[in-house]
């Protein structure tokens, strides 16, 4: 009789990473599927080229839900996804051009946002309410500056000018989208089923 091979989980600070469990990664392709899900609904703004979309709220949950590893895996399976091709960015974009384009720092801050929420409320042992708001702040801070400073590098836009257009637009609204996660992932436990 054949012997049954086991991949042998390895748990860093309490969370399995990547590779060593099943259910985690079906968690990080849903939130990947789910960010996809978002993101045809977007509001464009005539005076810049990012407009407003539900994608911030799934990233932020991805990080305080799946944690640091399998809420950056969830993002950039997202990204790569819509690289290689399928419509899954904002308004139904994809390909590589949206990546580069000036609005792509926008993604690829996506994961790096996710990582660090998940990060930092790895950090604390039972996370309140406002933990999770302090760390969704640090990943949308994220999300701006990589984002903006991306806009910045493609356009040749200065400061004031990606300000104005590329984020003070969007605070008010982030910061609804910002409690709404926080709430979200403070009250819906889905670590229990990743194990």
């Amino acid at each position: 009789m054949a012997k049954k091979k086991t991949i042998k989980s390895k748990t860093v600070r309490g969370e399995t990473v990547p590779g060593s469990n099943l259910k985690p990664l079906i968690f990080a392709a849903l939130f990947a599927a789910l960010t996809a899900a978002v993101a045809p609904f977007k509001i464009p703004l005539g005076f810049t080229p990012v407009p407003i979309t539900l994608q911030t709220l799934v990233v932020l949950m991805s990080g305080a839900m799946l944690g640091p590893y399998y809420g950056a895996l969830s993002m950039i399976l997202y990204v790569v996804v819509g690289a290689l091709g399928l419509p899954v960015f904002a308004g139904g974009g994809s390909g590589i051009g949206a990546v580069l384009g000036p609005t792509g720092g926008y993604l690829i801050s996506y994961f790096v946002a996710a990582y660090a929420i998940g990060k930092i409320l790895q950090l604390r042992k039972q996370p309140k309410f406002l933990d999770y708001v302090f760390a969704m702040v640090i990943g949308t801070i994220i999300i701006y500056v990589l984002g903006a400073g991306w806009g910045m590098v493609v356009t040749g836009l200065g400061v004031a000018a990606i300000l104005a257009g590329w984020v003070l637009p969007f605070v008010i609204g982030d910061t609804i989208k910002l409690l709404a996660a926080a709430y979200i992932a403070k009250n819906v436990d889905i670590k229990k089923y990743m194990r």
